[in-house]
């Protein structure tokens, strides 16, 4: 049996639909980071992508599903700092996004398995990637953030406090909009 190999992404997304009555999509990953644990759908961008057209791909390709750049509103930015087995620290941005009024059903694929909708409070927390169970559910309840986290090799550990900031919005072009930002252009 080979050693598994540590991914390593700079810049990826993670997409979850939601329907109208407020439940997320989310499936089982297989391979990869996150193995094991329920997410939404994502990957890293391909060259000259935009985040918003990675995440209509990565759904797409990750469950059939068809969503449109204009129904996706980002809900979150992570720093992720992977720690490596090799004692590299690798350093990637992964913007978090919701999807409205995706077309078709989910389908399962080798590296999503089932497929499940879960309302905000249904959601196995547990069963999250370590830094995600603390803040999804604050953006999923209307916040948005920033987290900064320390993952040890293979993202299956914290290796220090999650640190989460609350910002006002992210604007159209996906950069956050800070309430000190927003109180000094009111000035």
């Amino acid at each position: 049996m080979s050693e598994k190999e540590e991914k390593t992404l700079v810049e990826a997304v993670v997409v979850f639909p939601i329907r109208d009555d407020g439940a997320l999509l989310f499936a089982k990953k297989t391979m990869k980071i996150g193995e094991g644990c329920w997410n939404g759908y994502g990957g890293g961008l391909e060259p000259g992508e935009t985040p918003e057209a990675a995440a209509v791909r990565e759904l797409e390709e990750e469950s059939e599903m068809i969503a449109e750049q204009a129904n996706l509103e980002k809900i979150g930015m992570l720093k992720a700092y992977n720690h490596k087995s090799d004692g590299r620290i690798v350093q990637a941005d992964v913007h978090f996004y919701i999807a409205r009024h995706c077309k078709g059903e989910p389908k399962e694929k080798p590296d999503m398995i089932t497929p499940t909708w879960f309302l905000p409070h249904e959601i196995p927390l547990d069963e999250l990637m370590p830094a995600d169970k603390l803040w999804l559910p604050r953006v999923f309840a209307g916040e948005r953030l920033i987290v900064t986290v320390h993952y040890g090799p293979f993202q299956k550990e914290l290796l220090e406090p999650v640190h989460i900031e609350v910002i006002e919005r992210f604007n159209e072009h996906g950069e956050p909009v800070r309430f000190a930002e927003l109180s000094e252009k009111l000035k």
